[in-house]
């Protein structure tokens, strides 16, 4: 096996020296990045593309496994969590068969984890077992972090930048096949994902889809008229038109209401 890429994301900085000091001594790892926050995480996990991240499980901004869904499990690589507490979370590690580090560990318990990642990463290169890793982290997420939390921010694309957007400043969302499209002030940003599953990651007391192809912040909402055959048109303060379609019609209360 070839070098493999590490990221290091912790926000203390003697945790981050700690385990950069230990991956130091084995020939076959190169750290390509060091974040301190969740929010810097993602981004240099898109940049980098690393194999293996030692992610910090409580971090400002996002906590470890909000990284993870960020990130989204089609791109996440192999992740040894790091954490302070032992928990329950702990014992899901286990049982799904991924790993950890509880602080303070020693030089055994980190190199013994280093191994396991190697095997992890070298199974992951074959599909099916690529597969069955991101189902483990699936049910981990589940199981750690059961209760809905809503998109506070999202990744796009603007030019050859990656850039945090809060959804609060989206006004409405289009959809563009694979992709979707944010509204904002006039400016627009592209995300790759569909229309339907951003639809159940996104606020529903704020954000409301209106047709097939569109969600509306409700918010920005400034008229709302009838049409024929059951239809309303809806236009936003920054005066997009939209139409309510009948399939969507018992949506209408959330918006007079808003």
């Amino acid at each position: 096996m070839g070098n493999l890429t590490a990221l290091i994301v912790d926000d203390e900085p003697l945790a981050r020296s700690r385990i950069r000091e230990l991956l130091s001594q084995d020939e076959e790892i190169e750290i390509v990045d060091e974040c301190g926050d969740g929010d810097e995480a993602v981004v240099s996990i898109f940049k980098h593309k690393p194999d293996l991240v030692y992610l910090d499980v409580e971090m400002p901004e996002r906590n470890g496994f909000e990284v993870v869904s960020a990130v989204g499990l089609e791109n996440i690589p192999v992740v040894i969590f790091v954490t302070a507490h032992d928990s329950f979370a702990l014992q899901a590690f286990e049982v799904s068969a991924l790993d950890y580090l509880l602080k303070p560990f020693d030089d055994s318990r980190f190199f013994q984890t280093l191994d396991r990642a190697k095997n992890q990463i070298r199974l992951a290169s074959q599909l099916e077992d690529g597969e069955r890793y991101r189902e483990l982290v699936s049910v981990l997420i589940e199981k750690v972090n059961p209760s809905k939390e809503y998109l506070q921010k999202v990744l796009v694309k603007s030019g050859e930048r990656l850039t945090f957007l809060e959804t609060n400043k989206v006004e409405w969302i289009s959809s563009e096949g694979n992709y979707v499209c944010f509204h904002v002030d006039k400016s627009s940003y592209l995300m790759r994902e569909t229309i339907s599953n951003l639809e159940q990651q996104l606020d529903p007391a704020h954000f409301l889809r209106i047709n097939r192809s569109a969600i509306i912040n409700i918010n920005s909402v400034k008229e709302l008229h009838q049409m024929f055959h059951g239809d309303y048109k809806v236009i936003l303060t920054d005066n997009s038109q939209f139409t309510l379609s009948r399939r969507f019609r018992d949506r209408l209360p959330r918006i007079i209401s808003a």
